[in-house]
């Protein structure tokens, strides 16, 4: 890249946009470059750094609303949530340290942009879930405003979830509004060990259908737990099912007994941790700072009950992993990462209607491997089309998502 350009106000973006459409110029988004390594390689002629667009331009805690420029680093924004006790409650991933990058810099528009989400999101749901409105520069260089301020206005709303995990190929996105909630006031967790990962896995899925409200389940293998800060976790040298329950002090103590209640009829051994470990524990579940990050990874996603079939398997393949979502979301880790194994794994995961991408690797191994899960002709024709829509000239992150656009 030739040219860095840096934009302060979304006047300038569109400048930038526009003066990139008349030279066929194309340009790569960044803010926090803390998921660069997330995609495809991006070949593009200019940077366009987004840092610059950052600050808080709207927050009413009464109304459980906040709206921020794109560039805002998300810790900032999560400090001022807290001082009023209220929090994102998809709980955003930080992918800084996972990805090579530096954690805590990551900014809200790549939050947005890559729509993450934490183990809540079986509770809560993703970030596309809790956006509500954009504004954006378009690849055809126009100035866009969509959405509004509560969930219930309709005007333009689908504009902000199709943008909500386009990875910054259809638009630049310049200032995001969200939802916000009370933050729960305690968090306890459940330990589950002395079974097998499909035994573990099955009590996952039982707590789920509860009406406990378990806000996190997870399955942390032998390995990844032994990692673990927290020392009940990292002692206990067998798998490990992780069950979490936030809210009132009162109200999450009796919902964890009985969980232990319901977990004790399987013949499984409980424990429960208070809220300073529980808190530690779930932002390494969150984060993934349980597996190293030298290996290419691969993000499954894939119906839970499938989860237990997968395991056996899958632990054949590495020892590095760790269930989420109920095992719903399986993260692995492995040692090379090549075109034939790829095709294998995902040959696997097809046949248990699940998706599978690589979120991790070099770069090299990212330009011949397809990072995404291969879509069918009929959705790739759509995404194209949408594409064109957007950003006809394709000089927006041109193939992060796919290398032909």
């Amino acid at each position: 890249m030739d040219q860095e350009l840096q934009p302060s106000s979304e006047e300038e973006v569109e400048e930038i946009v526009r003066a990139a459409l008349v030279d066929r110029r194309t340009l790569q988004l960044q803010a926090g470059a803390t998921k660069t390594g997330f995609g495809h390689p991006v070949r593009a002629d200019h940077a366009l750094h987004l840092d610059r667009l950052e600050g808080i331009t709207l927050y009413e805690p009464e109304e459980l609303v906040l709206a921020a420029k794109a560039g805002t680093p998300l810790a900032r924004i999560e400090s001022v949530l807290a001082e009023n006790r209220q929090e994102l409650a998809f709980e955003p991933a930080d992918y800084g340290w996972l990805l090579g990058a530096s954690a805590d810099r990551q900014t809200i528009g790549g939050v947005i942009a890559c729509n993450l989400f934490g183990p809540r999101r079986i509770k809560a749901g993703s970030a596309r879930d809790h956006l509500l409105g954009v504004r954006c520069v378009t690849g055809r260089g126009d100035s866009v405003r969509a959405g509004g301020r509560v969930m219930k206005n309709v005007t333009g709303y689908d504009l902000p979830k199709l943008l909500c995990g386009s990875f910054g190929t259809l638009a630049v996105l310049t200032e995001v509004t969200l939802k916000v909630l009370p933050a729960a006031e305690t968090v306890g967790t459940l330990l589950l060990h002395g079974g097998s990962e499909p035994e573990l896995l099955a009590a996952l899925r039982r707590a789920m259908g509860t009406p406990f409200e378990v806000s996190g389940a997870a399955l942390l293998p032998e390995l990844p737990a032994s990692r673990s800060e927290v020392a009940a976790v990292r002692t206990v040298g067998a798998p490990l099912a992780l069950l979490r329950v936030e809210g009132p002090p009162p109200s999450v103590a009796y919902r964890l007994a009985r969980l232990a209640e319901e977990i004790a009829a399987s013949g499984l051994q409980t424990r429960e941790l208070e809220d300073a470990p529980s808190r530690t524990l779930w932002r390494e579940v969150r984060d993934l700072r349980l597996i190293p990050r030298e290996r290419p990874l691969w993000r499954l996603a894939v119906p839970p009950t499938a989860a237990d079939a997968l395991a056996a398997e899958l632990a054949q393949r590495s020892p590095e992993r760790l269930y989420d979502q109920a095992g719903g979301l399986i993260w692995l880790a492995v040692e090379e990462a090549d075109p034939e194994d790829a095709s294998r794994l995902r040959k696997r995961i097809d046949a248990v209607s699940g998706q599978a991408t690589l979120v991790r690797a070099p770069e090299p191994v990212r330009a011949r491997i397809p990072v995404f899960h291969p879509r069918t002709g009929v959705r790739r024709a759509l995404e194209r089309r949408v594409k064109e829509a957007f950003d006809p000239m394709g000089i927006l992150n041109p193939g992060r998502i796919d290398p032909e656009f």
